[in-house]
Order: C-alpha cells, then structure tokens, then sequence
C-alpha cells in the first residue's frame, strides 16, 4: 500500500512526465481558445507580416523625415534670398529720385561748366551707382526691356507707340526700369509698345509668336 503510494507520487518528480503535463496544459488552454492549435507555420508568417509592416512604416517615415529636410532647406534658402525683398523695394524708390534729381538738371547748364554744379551731379550719380552695386550684390538686378518684346512676367505696359518700324509689341520706350529679386519679380518695368508694326507670325520654325500686353504682374504686391 505504501508502495503504490509512493509509485503515484514519484512521476511528478520525472521530466518527461512534467513534459506531458505541460503539453496536456496547453492543449487544454489551445481548447479553452476555441479548440485551434497554432502551428509553428502560423506563427512565422504572421512575424512576417508584422516584420513588413513595420519596414513600410519605417521606409513611410523616412520619405516623410526627408521631405521635410528638403522643405526645411529650401524654406531657408528663400528666406535668405527674399527676406529683403520690401527693404531692396523701399530702397529702389531712393534710387528713382535720385534719378529724377539727376534728370531734372538742365542740359545746358552742365554744358556751361558750373564747377559746383558739376561736382553735384557727380555726387549723385556715385550715391546712385553704389546703391544699385549694394543691391545687387543681395540678388537685386535690373531689367533693361527696351527693344525686346513684351513680356507681361516682367513688364507693365502703359500705352502704345504707334511704330510700323518695328514688329508690334516690342518694348520702344522704358518709362521705370523694373527690377528682380533672384527668380521673383521685384518690380515690373513700366513700358511703352510698339503699335502698328508687322505682326509676328504663329510659333513656326522654332520662333515664338509675339506676346501681347497683358494686365499688370502682381508679383510685386505679393512679395512686400
């Protein structure tokens, strides 16, 4: 009697019957599931499955993170090239008047040779020259349209020259010289084009037909 009852507590000590306790439990916890056993198979394709969906989540982010440092750059490369776009503007107007003083002297007044007057004007001229030379070498240039044809990108016509000498729409007469920032415009040129010359024909042989005068660029308006 004794024995039997230590034959009936021994097993539990042997591995192999912890063994078969353990699968007998899971089993019962695979029943307790629904009854479905998940093979080794199972459980790989559903590692990989997860394994790509995060390797496209990752990829996902990294395009994302890379946009963004090329959206970052190129915010900071504008910002550096535009950001005096409304002080080169408000700087533009010192050089119109500027020029105007210059034009308002009379011809023949400097012909008389007024040393004071001379050395005046000379004065105004370099003030003029060294603030375009400043300005441009912060990305402002000018635009010098005369004798080209009509671009309503960078110019804003404001009459018509009747000139049958010329092909129509070609810039005649400049007004106010216009001016650009990088690849924006600054401001448009104020011009005068040609009416009543020989129409250019449609695009033909790789030449461009002439542009007609169009509305006023805001680009200007914009970037203040």
């Amino acid at each position: 009697m004794t024995n039997h009852a230590k034959d009936n507590d021994a097993p539990m000590n042997d591995p192999s019957r912890r063994d078969m306790a353990e699968e007998q439990d899971i089993g019962m916890s695979n029943a307790a599931a629904g009854g479905e056993t998940v093979s080794e198979e199972d459980v790989l394709l559903r590692l990989a499955r997860e394994n790509e969906e995060l390797k496209d989540r990752a990829l996902r982010m990294a395009a994302e993170m890379e946009n963004l440092r090329k959206r970052t750059a190129r915010d900071v490369v504008e910002a550096r090239s535009y950001s005096v776009a409304g002080f080169a503007r408000d700087m533009l107007t010192v050089s119109d008047n500027l020029r105007r003083a210059l034009d308002a002297v009379p011809a023949d007044a400097l012909a008389a040779g007024d040393t004071g007057l001379s050395a005046l004007v000379e004065g105004v001229e370099m003030t003029e020259r060294s603030m375009l030379s400043t300005l441009e070498r912060h990305g402002v240039k000018r635009i010098d349209p005369k004798g080209e044809r009509f671009d309503p990108h960078f110019h804003q016509a404001m009459f018509e020259v009747p000139d049958p000498s010329v092909p129509e729409s070609t810039v005649v007469q400049v007004v106010q010289q216009g001016y650009v920032i990088g690849e924006r415009v600054l401001r448009p040129a104020m011009v005068g084009v040609a009416k009543g010359g020989p129409k250019a024909s449609a695009v033909k042989n790789g030449e461009d037909a002439a542009a007609e005068p169009g509305p006023p660029n805001p680009q200007a308006e914009r970037d203040a």
